[in-house]
This record gives C-alpha cells, structure tokens and sequence, in this order.
C-alpha cells in the first residue's frame, strides 16, 4: 500500500529531513519526556535544543567559511589592483591575461576562487531542511502526532468531514492531498496523514468552527485541544498560534502580559537578527569615491531582511518565531567566538599553510605546482606581449610597432574627428587602405 508520513519533505531535502533531522527532534523530545518533571516534554524547548545542536555540528563549516572571507579581505587590494589593470581592456586576449594573474594571486593564497560555496552547499540544503521539519513537527514526532489520532479516527468515521476540513483556512493549503488519487481512494493511512496535516496548521478560530461543526466530538476535540496546549505552552504562550491570533483575543481579555509576550516574539526575531547581521563581517569597498553595487545591495538586503522577519512572525505560528530568535541569537554567539578566533589567527601562517595543503593535492595527483606556477607565468607574459589585431597588419606590411603608431598618431592629429569617434575610425579605416593600395 503506498502512503506517506504527513507533509515530511520530499526532493533534495527529503532524505536530509527524514534520516537526520526528524530523528534528532524525535530523540530530543523524548529525552525531554523522560525527564522526571512535569510537562518537560515541550515543543519550544525542543526546537531550541534542536538548533542548538544542528547549529554546533555546522560550526566547523563556518569557521572555514569565515578564515575564507578573511584571506579574501586581504588579497581582495591585489585583486582589484589586477582589474583596475584591465578596466578598459575588454579584448579577449586582455580578459585571459587577467584572469590568469587572477589565479595566480589565489593560488598565491592557497585558496580556491569557489571560496566558501562548498561550505553554503551544504548548509542551505540543511538550514533549510531544519526549517521544514519544525514547520511539520507530527511528521518526525510520534507523541505528537499521536495526541491528534484519537480525534482523527473519529472524524473520518464523519460524514462531510473531509469538505469541512478542505474548506478550513488551514486546509486550503492542502488542496493537493485532498485531491490525490491516494485520498480519493479511502486510503486511511493517507486521509489520516492529510487531517492531521489540517489540524497541525489549525488555527483558534478553525478549532471552534470544528466543535460546531461536530458537537458529538466536543469532548474528544477538547483532549485532543487539551493535549496539544501541554506540548505546545511556552512561556505561557500556544506557539502553535501566531501572535496575531494571540494578542487580539487576549487584548479583549485584558491579559495585557500575554499582548507583551505576543508582540516580543516578532520583535526579538527582529533585532536578534539585526545584531547577527552586524556581528556577521562583509567585505568592505577599498575603491574611494565609488560606490559598489554589491555592498549597496547588501545594505539593503540587511535593512530588509529584520523587517521581513518580524512581518513573517506576526502571521506565522510562534514556534516559527521561537526557532528564527533562537538561531540568530546562537549564530551571534557563534560569531562573537568565531571573530575573536580570526583576530588573533596569523593569516602568514595561515596562507603558507594552505598553499602547502594546495601543493599536496597537486603532486598527489601528479602535478609539479612549482612547473604549473612558471607555466602560468610564462602564459600570461606571453599574452601580455601578444600584439593586438592592428598591429598585426601593421607588422604584415613590413613596418614595425612603432612605425604604425607613430603614422597612425601623426594621421590623426591632421583630422578634427574627436578620438573614438565613428569619424576618426573611418579616418583609420581609410589610411590603412590607403597605405595597402601604394
């Protein structure tokens, strides 16, 4: 029988999340219900001891990811002096030639001009992976995804069930499950999965329109409501509501520490990544009195990014808001270490040693670096040297270099057509007819 374990994430990132993250959650949750005291098994709790351990394990990747952005700060004067080199020269043997001089000065370094997208390779999919398995946490948890079963069973046992749930505001998002040939079929593992996927996403208001609907389940569906709080209560708040539908109700209520509460979500997840981003070092613009598209677009991106953040958790469950806050606020913590490590790491060391690391794999794989290094000084001499097209004819007509940059300049100071000009090409144009016809 074919089925499916919820909404567990499919793709790439489906092995990632089913065989490495969701059994982490799994194990950390049930380490918090095996603790003695009551109500330790708790959502919020679990999802920051789960990044917190993800984050750690990714540590390592970026460590190497910032020694890159630092060796990169410091050969970036000799890098842009090697375009400034070629700023107009746009022929392609002009372009070799640069990016030629360009390797050399990485491999001077010891590092690869990939930098650190090996290390972003592996950790987006990851990152993003973690992302997902909070967002589904009954697809990798049992003892949640148990608390809804009882609840569950009874109302596929319900006439009209399937449309109530497919017309409420969390089951919208799940229009493609509802409409699966699986579904369709009665396969009751997968109507299972899909309600539980509903009632996941349920918010306050689609549980009471669900006691209305199904007044006979009252008392199941308070249980299960009843359960559900006891996972989910942190700090006194349902994180899995978001803080839009908290603060509404509990404003009528006067329970104005609840609205506090609410709101600190979205705006800790703000300014916690805000502090991120300023601790997090970007490469600075040495060219003075030019403004680098690349750093504007980050400065933006930095403005942006904290604000797009708290707008998200507003509408997002808290939990969502929980895991943002906590990853910033370790990634900070992680990043105060990480610089202080940098600050005092002799980047002379540090480049010797990875040059050696480099010529290893070289002679490893049957490469003399020494001769690759003199081969790739002699082509980018030679290409240097390489005569441009003009003066290629010039040399075919038996005048020298300079010969034919003296006449042409000599030419050109007789005519009034402005350098650069389709007039003053036409002028070189018919000169050097002129000089083939005699």
């Amino acid at each position: 029988m074919n089925t499916i374990v919820l909404t567990q994430s499919g793709g790439l990132l489906g092995p990632i999340a089913k065989y490495i993250l969701g059994p982490i959650l799994k194990w950390i949750f049930d380490f918090l219900d095996w603790l003695p005291w009551e109500n330790s098994a708790n959502v919020g709790v679990a999802i920051i001891i789960f990044t917190l351990v993800v984050y750690i394990a990714l540590l390592p990747l970026t460590i190497k990811q910032q020694k890159f952005s630092k060796l990169q700060a410091k050969m970036q004067p000799e890098i842009q002096k090697i375009q400034e080199k070629y700023k107009n020269k746009k022929d392609q043997d002009s372009q070799m030639a640069m990016n030629q001089e360009t390797q050399e000065v990485y491999r001077k370094y010891g590092v690869s001009p990939m930098g650190s997208c090996l290390q972003l390779l592996i950790q987006m999919p990851i990152l993003i992976a973690l992302y997902r398995v909070i967002y589904s946490i009954p697809a990798y948890v049992p003892m949640i995804k148990n608390a809804f079963t009882g609840l569950v069973d009874s109302l596929m046992a319900k006439e009209g069930a399937t449309e109530f749930l497919s017309n409420l505001t969390s089951g919208r998002g799940f229009a493609k499950q509802f409409s699966n040939e699986l579904f369709l079929a009665g396969d009751p593992t997968y109507v299972q999965n899909t309600y539980i996927d509903v009632l996941n996403r349920a918010s306050k208001a689609d549980w009471a329109s669900l006691s209305e609907k199904f007044p006979d389940l009252s008392s199941v569906i308070d249980s299960t409501m009843s359960t559900l709080d006891k996972y989910n209560n942190f700090l006194g708040i349902n994180i899995s509501y978001s803080p839009w539908e908290i603060i509404k109700p509990a404003f009528q209520n006067h329970a104005y520490l609840l609205v506090l509460g609410a709101i600190l979500i979205p705006v800790l997840s703000a300014v916690t990544q805000w502090i991120n981003i300023k601790l997090t070092p970007t490469p600075s613009n040495d060219k003075k009195g030019e403004q680098d598209p690349t750093a504007a677009t980050m400065k933006s991106m930095n403005l942006f990014m904290p604000i797009f953040s708290a707008f998200m958790c507003f509408t997002l469950p808290s939990g969502m808001g929980i895991y943002w806050i906590a990853g910033a606020v370790i990634r900070s913590i992680e990043q105060v270490l990480i610089n202080k490590h940098i600050d005092k790491m002799d980047l002379e060391a540090e480049i010797k040693k990875n040059v050696e690391k480099r010529n290893a794999r070289l002679r490893k794989a049957g490469i003399d670096p020494e001769k690759l290094a003199q081969n790739a000084s002699i082509s980018t001499k030679s290409m240097a040297k390489k005569p441009t097209i003009s003066q290629k004819a010039a040399m075919a007509n038996g005048k020298s270099v300079n010969e034919d940059k003296i006449a042409s300049t000599e030419y050109n100071n007789k005519n009034v057509a402005k350098p650069g000009s389709l007039a003053a090409k036409a002028n070189m144009v018919k000169e050097y007819n002129e000089r083939n016809n005699k």
